[in-house]
């Protein structure tokens, strides 16, 4: 169990599409470079960790890169497909960049759906994808560390060495990663330093904890362990609940139909976790989609991946993120609609009462008395 004041990370949501309704045409928002550098900047100055550069319309390598020079704090979490590009290749883009942004770059490893995968021409099923992955890290990691390579498994082959640089991080940056199967589970106990849920539930959450502990113990190594959740703050839990209603009246049933069919189809276990959450179909109150007290599942609805928030006051909401720090995560990727706004919603309301420590001054965080008093009068 964690203790109230022990330092996590809280890590801001840097994708697109945004807007007030980002699934309808008259809700999205334009997005574009000076948008997302504003975006960036908030979580920059806020308290922020640092932001996930998901998988979305833009590459996540190409926004990264565009926003070192705009930002000073912030780490970038970027995601990466292991089949779509080459260990070694991946290893040499990862140095620069840590290099260039003085040792703010983390890793999202994710192996996707089978359709998607497809689309990039990648024709791996979901176990193989994950054996890919475990062959794809160990590469990568040696090719990061500045070591020669010889290796030859059934996927990769890599010999030699090919980089001139080593990481700014030792032995190599920290790697994400997500994965509701077995297979995920397996690879994230082998390789991975922080293991990613998609909005579950608190006791699910301890549940999966509890056996990738279990896991990564056989393999002599610990995790950390993450969640990605929206939030719905406001200044009570009746306006939270009625910003939840008022996102449910911008849905197209429609398009709840069309998302909700392509969503039935994929491969990947989390994915069926959240349609599991709902029927299919808009309720008049939005109170009827949620699934554990203040946790809801409306966003699942209109959206791909983790589709859960947590809804309700600043006291509330914190509530919650205890009881999710209690079944021992330690990493939040959170978000609102849009992300701009509620960006510095949750950057005043909700991080100045979490121990979050600064990237260049971690031992005044935890001895800032203030900071762990203001916290505990919050949550109680």
């Amino acid at each position: 169990m964690s203790g109230k004041n022990d330092e996590i990370e809280v890590f801001w949501y840097l994708t697109a599409p945004d807007g007030h309704s980002p699934w309808s045409a008259d809700g999205a928002r334009k997005i574009d470079l000076p948008y997302l550098k504003q975006i960036a900047g908030a979580v920059d100055q806020l308290g922020y960790t640092g932001a996930l550069l998901a998988t979305g319309p833009h590459d996540a390598w190409v926004l990264g890169s565009s926003l070192i020079t705009s930002t000073e704090n912030m780490k970038f979490l970027i995601a990466i497909h292991p089949p779509l590009i080459s260990p070694v290749l991946a290893a040499k883009m990862t140095q620069t960049f840590d290099d260039f942004s003085d040792g703010r770059i983390i890793l999202n490893i994710i192996n996707g759906n089978t359709a998607q995968m497809r689309a990039y021409g990648s024709t791996l099923g979901h176990d193989e994808r994950y054996m890919y992955s475990d062959e794809w890290i160990q590469v990568w990691k040696k090719a990061v560390a500045g070591e020669s390579l010889d290796f030859h498994g059934k996927y990769i082959m890599a010999e030699g060495k090919a980089l001139q640089l080593s990481s700014a991080h030792q032995p190599t940056p920290p790697l994400f990663f997500g994965g509701s199967s077995q297979a995920a589970h397996a690879i994230a106990a082998k390789h991975i330093d922080t293991y990613l849920s998609w909005g579950e539930t608190p006791p699910q959450v301890a549940e999966k904890i509890k056996d990738l502990k279990a896991l990564a113990a056989e393999q002599d190594r610990t995790l950390k362990f993450g969640i990605r959740l929206y939030l719905i703050v406001r200044d009570s839990d009746e306006e939270a609940w009625n910003e939840a209603r008022r996102l449910l009246k911008t849905m197209d049933p429609d398009v709840v139909a069309t998302m909700q069919g392509n969503l039935r189809q994929s491969d990947s276990v989390g994915q069926q976790r959240m349609i599991a959450n709902h029927t299919g179909t808009i309720p008049e109150d939005p109170r009827e989609l949620e699934i554990y007290p203040d946790l809801w599942a409306g966003l699942s609805l209109v959206r791909p991946g983790p589709g859960t928030a947590i809804v309700g006051s600043p006291e509330t909401v914190l509530k919650r993120i205890q009881e999710y720090r209690d079944a021992g995560i330690t990493t939040f990727i959170v978000s609102g609609i849009p992300l701009l706004e509620e960006a510095y919603r949750v950057g005043e309301q909700i991080l100045p009462y979490l121990p979050i420590a600064k990237p260049s001054d971690k031992k005044s965080i935890k001895e800032d008395d203030e900071k762990v008093y203001t916290w505990n009068h919050k949550i109680h």
